[in-house]
């Protein structure tokens, strides 16, 4: 198992020396579980912005369903995950394992998905995420700056909306960080300012990866937009040393 894991990393170009993990149990290796990785992703106090609030630009659909999940946060185990500028925000106290650290003079980091800043232009989304079923459902509302086709959303970036719901997903359910493969068959396509909702399932954890698949529907579920399914590699971070 573990020499397959290796395999893995030598074909991404990856360092041998990464710490793969064992097959998931409820806490990996270093005592990490689903809980302590949620509450290090959603802390309680911060003076981050968080973008996965509603604002002027989300339509009734979008602000409707958030109302939804919202509620469903304090009944039905629910956690509404928040999105700041970057992952290293998410993720402060824990750091890749050696030799997966990139070095740059640039400290204006921003996550791909948040790179449009302006309301309403690029991507609006919320991800909700059940620990318990392994089961996240994003709310995706894309702007005019992702059209392709004249008044439809670009294929390329309900990819990278599902792309991204997948990492959280992966991470939070078993240190998913890493996708190995990504497969999507486009359905129908997705108009721009419309809502898009992705609903991704952890379908099984072996041999260190994860494997996972998301169906992107319209608000009535009359319409899908898209299926995929991906395949992420647990690595586990490592804590961050005092300074």
């Amino acid at each position: 198992m573990m020499r397959r894991g290796f395999q893995v990393a030598v074909r991404l170009g990856l360092p041998r020396t990464l710490h793969i993990l064992p097959r998931l149990n409820s806490t990996s290796t270093s005592g990490s579980s689903t809980g302590s990785r949620v509450s290090r992703f959603c802390p309680e106090k911060t003076d981050l912005k968080d973008y996965a609030l509603p604002n002027a630009s989300w339509g009734p659909d979008m602000l409707n369903l958030y109302q939804e999940f919202l509620e469903k946060t304090t009944s039905e185990g629910w956690i509404k995950l928040p999105s700041f500028k970057s992952n290293r925000d998410h993720i402060q106290g824990l750091k890749l394992p050696s030799g997966l650290v990139a070095t740059s003079d640039k400290g204006d980091y921003c996550i791909f998905t948040r790179c449009i800043q302006v309301a309403g232009q690029g991507y609006e989304y919320v991800i909700f995420f059940h620990p318990a079923k392994k089961r996240s459902v994003c709310l995706f509302q894309p702007g005019p700056y992702l059209e392709g086709a004249p008044g439809f959303a670009h294929g390329g970036s309900l990819a990278a909306m599902m792309d991204e719901t997948f990492s959280k997903t992966a991470y939070l359910a078993g240190e998913g960080l890493f996708t190995l493969s990504l497969n999507i068959r486009f359905k129908n396509l997705l108009p721009v300012g419309s809502l898009a909702v992705l609903d991704v399932h952890v379908e099984k954890i072996e041999d260190q990866k994860l494997y996972m698949s998301c169906t992107a529907r319209s608000r009535d579920q009359q319409t899908v937009f898209a299926k995929s399914s991906g395949i992420f590699l647990q690595l586990q971070l490592e804590e961050e040393s005092p300074q």
